[in-house]
């Protein structure tokens, strides 16, 4: 029950409205400052989640990510932080630990007990202030708030899309806002859900390939809508300051080596809707995570990975565009 066949055909789109019942286990919370521009973001995961990522930009700022590898031990992700700050927003990951032991959850060792949470930052600090990120207290909020509130609607400026912007590639006069956004996608009864943090180098396009969001010039029309390849000639982004996050959460049945490979194919949905993407300013990354008993090709599984990456991406301009 629940097995979809590779091309077996479906009434229903593969890019669903509304949150599926997987949301319900996984629960998302954020802490956002909308003063300073900055907050973080976290997923967090129910028991026996099984978790991996995909390092692709040439500059991520990261925790925990090596142990997700496929050959580590380690074997259940117990959250997943997605935050502002550079490098000093990792430190809101100890907030989320923080959390989770005192509800004891976390890899049981005979002393103590240790949540896993994987995290992931973008560079905001050229935005808003440049010495406020967010902290051990703003990672333990996020989690209040996932507990209380597990909002799965909120999008756009919020959590760690507060200060995120796309369109540098002609430089950070050019760009636009970028934001946090959600898609879900799915197949029969697999379900996928894709959070996305947009602070990207490159446009947002369209499925049709059109710009959505992007390096804008002084009339405020898109530099790359007529002629593509300008971008070549002017590339001249601003070191250190760009950065896409994915996070997907899925019910299908999926090893931590099946996981991996779709947190690869993932970046194919970043490609699909950031042009440029992975770029040597970039620090993409992407986590698949799966908790669940519904059995489904892996490749079924991973290519509703990639749509629901590319729609929630722009999914986030969409929303920041609209405020």
């Amino acid at each position: 029950m629940g097995k979809v066949r590779v091309g077996e055909r479906n009434s229903q789109p593969l890019i669903r409205r509304g949150m599926p019942q997987l949301t319900q286990s996984f629960r998302i919370g954020h802490w956002t400052d909308p003063h300073n521009l900055t907050g973080c973001t976290v997923i967090l995961c129910p028991p026996r989640t099984h978790g991996s990522c995909d390092v692709r930009g040439a500059s991520p700022g990261s925790r925990e990510t090596a142990l997700l590898s496929p050959e580590k031990t380690v074997d259940e992700v117990h959250a997943v932080l997605l935050a502002g700050g550079s490098a000093y927003g990792l430190a809101a990951a100890d907030g989320v630990m923080k959390y989770l032991s005192e509800r004891g959850i976390g890899y049981r060792t005979p002393w103590a007990i240790v949540p896993i949470v994987p995290a992931a930052v973008i560079f905001d600090l050229a935005v808003g202030a440049n010495n406020v990120y967010p902290t051990r207290g703003s990672g333990y909020a996020a989690c209040i708030d996932a507990g209380a509130r597990n909002d799965w609607g909120l999008r756009g400026p919020v959590g760690a899309g507060t200060g995120a912007t796309v369109g540098k590639w002609a430089g950070p006069d050019s760009r636009m806002d970028g934001g946090l956004g959600i898609s879900t996608s799915g197949s029969g009864d697999v379900e996928v859900v894709a959070v996305a943090v947009v602070n990207a180098v490159g446009d947002i396009i369209d499925g049709d390939g059109k710009i959505i969001a992007g390096a804008r010039g002084t009339n405020g029309e898109f530099l790359a809508a007529k002629d593509p390849s300008v971008g070549l000639s002017i590339f001249r982004p601003p070191l250190g300051m760009n950065t896409t996050l994915v996070a997907v959460v899925t019910n299908a049945a999926l090893s931590k080596l099946q996981l991996c490979r779709i947190a690869e194919r993932m970046h194919d949905g970043l490609a699909r809707a950031i042009v440029p993407s992975h770029t040597s300013h970039d620090g993409d990354t992407t986590f698949a995570l799966a908790c669940g008993n519904v059995a489904a090709p892996i490749d079924l599984a991973a290519e509703l990975a990639v749509l629901a990456t590319a729609e929630a991406i722009r999914d986030a301009v969409r929303h920041t565009a609209a405020l």
